[in-house]
This record gives C-alpha cells, sequence and structure tokens, in this order.
C-alpha cells in the first residue's frame, strides 16, 4: 500500500479532519445507549417528568450531532477520494503514453483499460471507506467494548473473551483475499480483451455470422472471471456469518445472565438493555472492519496493478551524443545493420509478450540484417509479403523499439540522442489501420498542433479530402464518429493523410496508407506529394506496385530480410521475387 500513500498523504491534513469528525460522532453515538441506561435506571424511576424530557431531549441532540457529524465527513471523504482518484488516473494515464512498444506489448491494451477503470475504482472505494468505516468500525468495537466494561464487568467478560476470535479471523480471511482479487482484475482483462476484439470486429462478425461464437467466447472468459469473483466473494464473507454466530451467541448469554443478575438486584434493567444496543453497535464494528479489509484485499490489489504500470521505468532511455554510435554514411535516414526480435530472450525471459506470432518462446528473427540509407527528400519504397517485417522499419525508426543489434540514425543522429518528442516531431505518419477520433475534421488534421488554417486546407486538397469534405454543409467542423465509422475506407485514409502531411514534416511515412483508393485518386495523390512535399524524405510502404514504382528506391523484404534493393526497372531485371509480384499485379507486359 506504499504506492497509494504517496497519493494519501498529499491530503492528509483533510483526512485526519474527516477522520476527527467521524471519531466525534462515533463517540457521540456511544454515549447515546448510556444516556437511555442512566434515563431508565435513574431518571424514571425518580418521577421528574422534566427530567426525563431533559434527558431525552440530550438523546435527541445527540442523535441530530451523531447525523450532522455523519453527513460532513461523508462528504469530505468523498472530495478527498475523488481527487485521489483523479491523480492516480492521471499518473497511470500518463505512465502509459511513455511505455515502450515492448512494454504495452507486455501490458496490454486490455489490461491497460480495465487498470484504468476497475482498478482505479477500487482505489477510490477504499480511499474514501478507509476515512469513515475505517475509524468508526474499531471505535464500535473497542469503544462499546470500554464502556460495557464500566456498566457490568461480569457481563462485559463475555464480549472481551470473543472480540480478539473475531478479529482475528476477519484478519486472516482477508489477508487470503488479497491474491484471489488479483486473479478477479486479471479476469477482467480477458474480459476488455474479448469486448474491445468484438466491437472493433462487429462488421466482420456480423458478416460472417459468428455471433453464437463470439457470444460462447465472450460467455467462456466472462463465466470464467464470475467463478474467481464468487470464490473471492465466498472466501470474504465467511467472516460475517461466523461473526454473527459468535455475537448472537453472546447476546444469549448476556441476556440469560443478565436476567439472573436483574433478578438478583446485581444489575440494573437499563443496563441489560444498553448492553444489547451496544451489543449491535460491536456487530456493527466487526463487520465494518469486515467491509474495510475486503475493500483493503480489493485495493491492493488494484493498486499493485497500478504501481506496475506507474513505476515501470522508461526503458528506451536518451543516451548523451558520446554513448551513441556515429553515423559515417550520408543520409537523412540511415539503417546500419539493423537485426531485431520483438521476443528476444534477454528482454522478455517469460515470453509474455502479447503478439501471438512470437508465442512459445525461442528468439525468432523479425528483421535480419537491415542496411539501407534514403538521402534528404529523397523517396524509398518498402514492399513484401505480410509479416516481412515492413512496419516493424517504422517502429525502429520513430524509436518505439531498439534493436539488438546495429543502429538508427535520423539527420546524422543516433535516434537514441533524441528526445522522443524532438525525433517523432520530424514525422507525418499514417500508420496500418491508423485511428480517426470522435471530433470535428479539423480537430483530426490538426491534432493539436501549430497547423493553421491554410496548412489544414492544403493537406486536405494533397491528400485528395478536400473534395468531399467542402460538401458537407459544416465542412471541416464536421464531426467524425468513433473510428471514422461515419467515412468510407478511403476517405478515412484521406482525412489520415491530411493529418500526416498538415505540419509540412520532414519525414513522410506512408505505411499501406492507399489501400482502399482508387488508382486514379491514388495517382493524384502520389503526384501532389511529389509536387508540394519535394523536400520531405519519404517512405511509403506498399502492397501496390503501382503506389511505390517511380520512387527512388524500392526495397524488397521477405521473412524479415532484405532480397532485393533499387529502382523499379532495376528490380524488374534482378529480383524474381518482385518481378513476380508485378506480373501478379499489372500482367505479363511488365
Amino acid at each position: 500500500m506504499k504506492f497509494l500513500w504517496r497519493y494519501l498523504r498529499i491530503h492528509v491534513k483533510r483526512i485526519v479532519g474527516v477522520m476527527g469528525i467521524k471519531l466525534s460522532g462515533t463517540l457521540m453515538e456511544l454515549l447515546i445507549p448510556y444516556v437511555m441506561e442512566h434515563l431508565i435506571d435513574h431518571v424514571v424511576p425518580a418521577g421528574n417528568v422534566w427530567h426525563v424530557l431533559l434527558w431525552g431531549l440530550a438523546m435527541l441532540c445527540l442523535a441530530g450531532l451523531v447525523r450532522l457529524f455523519n453527513v460532513t465527513a461523508n462528504r469530505f471523504s468523498v472530495k478527498t477520494a475523488r481527487e485521489v482518484a483523479y491523480s492516480v488516473r492521471h499518473d497511470l494515464y500518463h505512465a502509459s503514453l511513455r511505455l515502450s512498444g515492448k512494454q504495452m506489448d507486455r501490458i496490454g491494451l486490455p489490461s491497460l483499460i480495465s487498470r484504468m477503470t476497475s482498478d482505479s475504482y477500487n482505489v477510490q472505494s477504499f480511499s474514501q471507506s478507509v476515512q469513515t468505516i475505517g475509524i468508526r468500525a474499531p471505535i464500535m468495537l473497542l469503544g462499546g467494548i470500554a464502556i460495557t466494561l464500566t456498566m457490568d464487568a461480569g457481563l462485559a467478560v463475555i464480549l472481551c473473551v470473543m472480540a480478539p476470535i473475531m478479529i482475528a479471523l476477519v484478519v486472516f480471511v482477508s489477508m487470503r483475499g488479497i491474491p484471489l482479487y488479483d486473479k478477479v482484475q486479471r479476469g477482467m482483462d480477458s474480459i476488455v480483451r474479448v469486448m474491445r476484439e468484438n466491437i472493433t470486429g462487429i462488421r466482420v462478425v456480423k458478416a460472417l455470422s459468428r455471433e453464437s461464437y463470439e457470444k460462447k467466447r465472450f460467455s467462456d472468459v466472462n463465466d470464467e472471471t464470475a467463478r474467481r469473483d464468487i470464490r473471492a466473494g465466498v472466501v470474504m464473507a465467511l467472516p460475517g456469518p461466523i461473526v454473527t454466530l459468535f455475537l448472537n451467541v453472546g447476546l444469549t448469554l448476556v441476556v440469560l445472565l443478565g436476567a439472573c443478575r436483574v433478578n438478583d438486584g446485581v444489575t440494573e434493567p437499563g443496563v441489560i438493555l444498553a448492553f444489547l444496543t451496544y451489543f449491535n453497535m460491536i456487530l456493527m464494528g466487526v463487520m465494518g472492519l469486515n467491509r474495510v479489509f475486503m475493500m483493503l484485499s480489493k485495493a491492493n490489489a488494484s493498486a499493485n496493478r497500478i504501481a506496475e504500470v506507474v513505476n515501470t521505468e522508461i526503458d528506451l532511455k536518451v543516451l548523451p551524443p558520446e554513448e551513441c554510435a556515429v553515423c559515417d554514411r550520408e543520409g537523412m535516414i540511415v539503417f546500419d545493420h539493423v537485426t531485431f526480435s520483438y521476443n528476444d530472450d534477454e528482454q522478455d525471459p517469460a515470453g509474455v509478450y502479447a503478439d501471438e506470432r512470437f508465442a512459445g518462446g525461442g528468439r525468432q528473427q523479425c528483421l535480419e540484417d537491415i542496411d539501407f540509407a534514403i538521402p534528404r527528400g529523397g523517396s524509398l519504397g518498402i514492399i513484401g509479403a505480410t509479416g516481412s517485417g515492413k512496419t516493424t522499419i517504422i517502429n525502429l525508426l520513430m524509436r518505439f523499439y531498439d534493436p539488438q543489434k546495429g543502429h538508427v540514425f535520423v539527420d546524422g543522429r543516433d535516434v537514441r540522442s533524441y528526445q522522443p518528442e524532438e525525433l517523432r516531431s520530424r514525422f507525418g505518419t499514417v500508420f496500418q489501420n491508423d485511428t480517426v477520433f470522435a471530433d470535428t475534421i479539423q480537430e483530426n488534421v490538426v491534432f493539436g498542433r501549430k497547423v493553421d488554417g491554410d496548412m489544414m486546407r492544403a493537406a486536405a486538397r494533397d491528400a485528395m479530402a478536400a473534395g468531399f469534405i467542402e460538401e458537407y454543409d459544416d465542412g471541416y467542423e464536421h464531426r467524425a464518429d468513433i473510428g471514422g465509422a461515419n467515412f468510407s475506407g478511403g476517405q478515412k485514409q484521406r482525412l489520415l493523410i491530411a493529418r500526416a502531411l498538415a505540419a509540412k514534416p520532414e519525414i513522410l511515412i506512408l505505411d499501406d496508407s492507399s489501400s482502399a483508393l482508387d488508382y486514379r485518386t491514388d495517382a493524384s495523390l502520389r503526384h501532389a506529394i511529389r509536387e508540394h512535399h519535394q523536400n520531405a524524405t519519404t517512405i511509403v510502404i506498399a502492397q501496390r506496385v503501382s503506389s511505390i514504382m517511380n520512387l527512388d528506391r524500392i526495397l524488397v523484404l521477405e521473412e524479415g530480410r532484405m532480397i532485393g534493393s533499387g529502382t523499379h526497372m532495376e528490380l524488374l531485371k534482378s529480383n524474381p521475387v518482385y518481378s513476380e509480384i508485378c506480373r501478379t499485379q499489372m500482367g505479363e507486359a511488365m
């Protein structure tokens, strides 16, 4: 719980104040049965009506103050808990943004979502309860025992014997609950993963009539999480009935012994009534402790999961120039004999990375000895089969990962010497399956950068997007649905290309960004980029030969290896794989 204390200590003055208010209210609540006992045993027998009314008014005032103090404490505790949860979510979000590709693969997006939602909620619930129930429950328990000792030590012995047994039981069970709730939260990760896959792929599911199959898949993970939750709930609920049994036995003994003592004239009737009330208070105290420990178990498991992300050290650290490799080749972009594997055994000995291509252990090269250079303002096309490592080259260039061997240079500097913002601000990028946000077209293109209206509209024209945008009545203020669901595939790609072009990047990367465009639009797009962005160093990853055939150089990849490099005409003559791709796509005339 050290992680959670980091956030609670900021509000320690308010928390102490809340606990003080709650303590005062609980002490007043403990006085009510004591006043009732005095009223029954001493004031009523005296026969003075005014004294009876006065003591009754005192009880009423105590009840009112208890109510006022509890409401005040609860309101402040809610405010503190809300601010703690806000800070936790804030730090978790910012920590998620700085995760490297390898760390993101290890944790997984569904797990990050469940940590941001259900885990942070558990932390918030505990932060609130520890300020209120956490102080009220033990005071109820200990205060009730202490007062009953002053009223009738003989009867209070029953409580003194039972209380330690009940407390020990609650603590023991709660310690068993922490690992169980950790499993429950990991089950939530699986639920989020399946839900996310089904929601994003809902059209595929419906098109292939696989609703029943996906319902079963969701039911399986949901049932497993439910079983874990039930098991944790059963374990944590065990103290409840046992404690109730103990207290009811104690209550029965108090009634029996108390009746005998009243009959013998040793104890007053009001004492017995007060004892019965204090027994209920003590029961509430023990059950409150049980609830606090249950929430502690959940919060501890959730805080550990959040801390795992927040406390994750940056593995892609910025290195000083003297520790970086020196580039001895000319070029805006240089890959110097780069080798890379997603499941590097040295960095991932447990084989926990999420990419199923690399499940099962053992190092599998994704890129092997990649070596090329692109001059400033030059262009490179990359083509190859699915899984050949095309996108991985971009991931290394933008330093989402570091290679195991070799070096990557941008503008003569090792990418490891750049601050992430400094490096990536040079790029305009369209990734595979890139995201259109639920916002206006203008905000999707500008994206919070220093891009004025003229730059935005020019980028839309170059991306062949201005035509469909200006058809809307509200133009660039037209709102996109989540994921751009109200746009066609081609419209989304043109919008994403406009975003990449808007800030006039030094390096333009288009990763399979024109697959949904017709050939005429694709050709117009390529012409506009050559004419208006000729100073940008361009990398185009494509499945279409027509999208890259006019670039300065083309790289052919196969299973992570370079099997060809040159111009379109050079590769046609020298590279059988490239020639076959051309013949397949463009006919025998090639």
